[in-house]
């Protein structure tokens, strides 16, 4: 298939097909006339990276996942390296929600401050 048709159904853009090549998840076979060729594998492929990068995950972080669907696999989330990916997600939002936590406890103390500071004024 061409790339507009494997963008069409993975529900991406061109834009982003090509921007998964240049990353290496995708590696098409080029037809003699220099087209791109995908294979109904690089539609998974493509929906999976799709859905990483919707979580966060960074394109270099996606590469254990599709590994895991080259391999064979059903899923792409069941070899060690894409756990092991998931759980340094999950630290990055767990890191992430501590920092918000922290910077909304100082937004609240400096809103009680400017509030009793205005009451006071009056």
């Amino acid at each position: 298939m061409r790339i507009s048709d494997l963008a069409a159904e993975a529900g991406v853009t061109v834009k982003a097909v090509r921007y998964y090549e240049a990353q290496g998840l995708l590696k098409p076979r080029r037809e003699s006339n220099g087209y791109r060729a995908y294979e109904a594998d690089d539609v998974v492929v493509v929906r999976e990276v799709k859905a990483l990068l919707s979580l966060g995950l960074t394109a270099e972080q996606t590469y254990p996942f599709i590994e895991c669907l080259r391999a064979g696999n059903e899923r792409a989330d069941v070899c060690p390296a894409s756990l092991t990916a998931y759980r340094t997600r999950i630290a990055e939002v767990d890191r992430r929600i501590t920092e918000l936590t922290e910077l909304r406890a100082r937004l609240t103390d400096l809103l009680t401050d400017a509030e009793s500071w205005r009451t006071r004024q009056r």
